[in-house]
Parts: structure tokens; sequence; C-alpha cells
């Protein structure tokens, strides 16, 4: 397993099958956030059944607290080896001639991405879920299907999060960044798996229409609710 990590090839595949993984997740994602520009009742229940599920708890999250953290560390790792490898050829070499910009600068839209993830899903999101539900011990806020008064989170919480601009601001950026990330990553992925041998243009049209719509429609949802307090 350690001389599988060693290998090029190994790091690649691994890098991948976590790209796939977060991928997926964000596709996920997207589909429970965006109940809440069209059913807010819909969102808390999902989100209810989410933040209470022990599979997705105990199970499924610290998976993608890995992922995440894996899939970055691992980016970091290829970038400076294959820095290491091209030595002064690189430096030689007209980057801009022979690749596109995202694909030289994946090292930095990365760690960006990764810095709003903190802040969203730790900072926003998840410490202050751990704290109410495991340290305060008070599930009392959390959406009671039999209380309808119950719940001060899930939906309030998000649609209170998007109302000072600089959040907003900070939550575009942060996605057009996902999207240029995405947009080489998506087909670099599937391509480290031999996926794309023989439809390499069909498998880069899909990547270009998920890199663009879902970073989108995260925006959307976040001006939806910025301009409807």
């Amino acid at each position: 397993m350690i001389g599988f990590f060693k290998s090029s090839i190994g790091r690649k595949v691994a890098m991948a099958a976590s790209a796939f993984f977060l991928i997926i997740f964000l596709l996920q994602h997207f589909a429970i956030n965006i109940l809440s520009v069209f059913s807010p009742d819909m969102f808390n229940e999902v989100s209810h059944f989410m933040g209470v599920n022990p599979v997705v708890q105990f199970a499924l999250q610290p998976v993608l607290i890995f992922a995440i953290i894996f899939h970055f560390v691992m980016g970091t790792i290829l970038e400076i080896k294959n820095k290491k490898a091209l030595g002064v050829a690189y430096v030689k070499n007209n980057g801009a001639a022979n690749s596109s910009w995202m694909s030289r600068n994946m090292i930095w839209t990365g760690l960006m991405i990764l810095a709003f993830l903190v802040l969203h899903l730790g900072i926003d999101f998840w410490i202050p879920e751990i704290n109410t539900k495991y340290i305060v011990g008070d599930l009392s806020g959390l959406i009671d299907p039999n209380n309808a008064e119950s719940g001060f989170r899930y939906y309030e919480e998000l649609h209170h999060k998007f109302e000072h601009p600089l959040t907003v601001i900070l939550y575009v950026v942060a996605f057009i960044l996902l999207g240029m990330h995405l947009l080489h990553g998506f087909t670099s992925a599937f391509q480290s798996m031999g996926a794309t041998v023989g439809r390499k243009k069909i498998m880069k049209q899909i990547g270009v229409i998920y890199s663009v719509a879902i970073p989108l429609g995260f925006v959307f949802i976040a001006l939806y609710h910025h301009f409807n307090h």
C-alpha cells in the first residue's frame, strides 16, 4: 500500500479517487441547499435527517473531512514532485503555451478553496453544530418534527448567513475559484482513471457543464437569500 502511494501513477489514482468523492459530495450538497430556495420545510427536514443520522454523522462525515484534507495534501505533493521532475526545463518552457492558466495554478485555487471550506464547513456550521449537540448537549434548537415551535437552525441559520454583503462577496469569489479549479480537475480526474479514452471530448463537455453549473448554483443560493431578507 505504501509503495502504491510512492509511485507517480498511484498518487494520481489516489488523487482522482478523492476528487470523485468530492465531486459527488458537491452535487449532493448543492441538491440539499437548493431546497432552501424552493421549499424551506423540505430543506429543514432533509437537514434534520443529515444532522442526526448516525451513519452520516459518524461514518460519512469523518470520511468527508479525510477526503478534503487528503485531496489537498496529495495535490500539493504532486505539484512539488512535478516541478522537481521538470527542473530547469520547467523554467525554460513557456507554460502559457503548453497548458492553461487553471492547470498551472491548481495548487493556489485549491488552497484558497480549502481556506473557504475551513470557514464555511468548519467555523460557520460544523464547529457550532458539534458544540450544540455534543459539548453543550442541547438538542432543543434542532428541528423537531413533533414540535412546530422548535428550531433556530437549518433554514433560518442558512438564510441569515447571507445577510451581510461581505459574506456574500466571499462566497461568490470562493465559488468562482471552485469553478476554475473544477474546469481542469474534473477532466483530469477521469483521465487519471483512464475513463476518457475514446470519449475525451464528451467528458470535457460534461466537465465544463458541471464546473459552471454547480458553482453558479451555489452563487444563486447565496444571492437569493441575501436579496430576500
